[in-house]
């Protein structure tokens, strides 16, 4: 066993990036607090190529030095936009026919690894604050829910820990289901 060169791992530049088929999520960021977070998961969309991460309320956006520090560049290759308000953002996916879901443990939360998106939708989920989850006034906005499900004491991840195990999951049934077909 050996590790990958850089030139093995064959990344695209990030104009290549900006080209290449994207995963239809949206993620949306509803007053995530630590920068660090924010900068976690552009690293994340990146990865997993998604389409658009949208940054609401006082979710802070780049350029920013905390963001960058665990971004390492993904700032530059996600498509990403600023909204006053989750509200906002939602209200604005709704009129482009997205299907929003919340990640959060409700009492109606689908499990994680039963979600299959329809084929040909467009999804948004929405992650939340790191003391308050999703904002209370924004779950009627949103047309279901997504829980991941846990066994341990605390029934609570970082967000960037969510979001990537979130973005992780669709897009292994989006990509890896479309490539065994």
């Amino acid at each position: 066993m050996k590790k990958l060169s850089m030139d093995e791992l064959n990344r695209v530049s990030t104009e290549e990036f900006k080209q290449q088929e994207k995963l239809p999520l949206v993620v949306v960021l509803d007053n995530v607090r630590s920068m660090y977070n924010v900068g976690s998961l552009f690293r994340t969309c990146d990865a997993f190529s998604v389409e658009r991460l949208l940054l609401c309320g006082i979710t802070a956006c780049p350029p920013h030095k905390e963001i960058s520090k665990t971004a390492l560049g993904a700032t530059e290759s996600v498509d990403w936009e600023h909204f006053p308000t989750t509200k906002d953002a939602l209200i604005n996916l709704k009129s482009k026919g997205y299907t929003i879901l919340a990640v959060e443990q409700v009492d109606t939360s689908t499990p994680l690894h039963t979600f299959v998106p329809a084929e040909g939708s467009k999804v948004a989920v929405v992650l939340g604050n790191e003391v308050f989850g999703v904002d209370d006034d924004v779950l009627p906005l949103c047309d279901g829910a997504l829980e991941i499900p846990q066994n341990g004491t605390k029934h609570s991840l970082n967000v960037s820990i969510a979001g990537g195990i979130v973005i992780w999951e669709i897009f292994k049934n989006y990509f890896c289901t479309k490539k065994q077909a």
